[in-house]
């Protein structure tokens, strides 16, 4: 392998890692909902929604500390930024249009889910 060829393999190997952990990552529903409390109600042209652990974990009825954890996890993947406000760390979404994505993604396999799957099981019943 030349030196050229051995460098596009490395990068797609790392390209193919990040998109493991990406999606790892997002698997799990409550890092989901985090995500997507970070981008509603913010357009594009909007300034980004930023959000204290408290907020977070509020919204979404869970203990600090599992939302701590769950925004370690997206910030270890890039796709948070912080901002520190007095004692306070806010949290936003680094890339919207990743998130976007990624929730058009979601809303896609619900919808597939709901035509392909969830029928076939209803066709079956008796």
């Amino acid at each position: 392998m030349d030196e050229h060829t051995e460098d596009q393999h490395v990068q797609q190997v790392t390209v193919e890692h990040f998109i493991d952990q990406f999606l790892s990552a997002v698997c799990d529903s409550r890092r989901r909902h985090i995500l997507a409390y970070l981008t509603s109600s913010s357009g594009p042209e909007d300034p980004p929604i930023e959000r204290s652990v408290g907020d977070i974990a509020e919204h979404l009825g869970l203990a600090m500390s599992t939302t701590s954890e769950h925004l370690k996890q997206l910030l270890q993947m890039h796709l948070l930024l912080t901002r520190k406000d007095g004692k306070r760390t806010l949290y936003r979404v680094r890339n919207r249009e990743l998130v976007q994505a990624f929730h058009d993604l979601i809303v896609s396999l619900k919808e597939h889910y709901h035509q392909n799957i969830l029928s076939s099981v209803d066709k079956r019943a008796p």
